[in-house]
């Protein structure tokens, strides 16, 4: 996972999620889905269209389940990936 990518991927979730967070205290290993009541249905939804938006990528509907939303850092590496992919 890049730091470039960590960045901009705390950014999204505080703007898309309305966090009250600061980007630093979002850490890889900071908890999701399941510990952020802000991170329900419409929230997913919200995010996944904050991510696709600000990094130019698809998320199919069967890439994202609870796993994929786990931490931070499991967000900022699938993004990672969706980058590679594509470049």
């Amino acid at each position: 996972m890049t730091a470039e990518t960590l960045t901009a991927v705390r950014e999204v979730l505080i703007d898309a999620l309305e966090l009250p967070d600061a980007p630093d205290a979002l850490q890889p290993d900071t908890q999701l889905f399941g510990a952020r009541p802000e991170l329900d249905s419409f929230g997913v939804v919200a995010l996944v269209g904050a991510l696709e938006d600000r990094f130019d990528i698809t998320i199919d509907d069967d890439e994202f389940g609870a796993e994929l939303f786990e931490t931070v850092g499991t967000l900022t590496a699938f993004v990672d990936d969706k980058r590679a992919a594509a470049a």
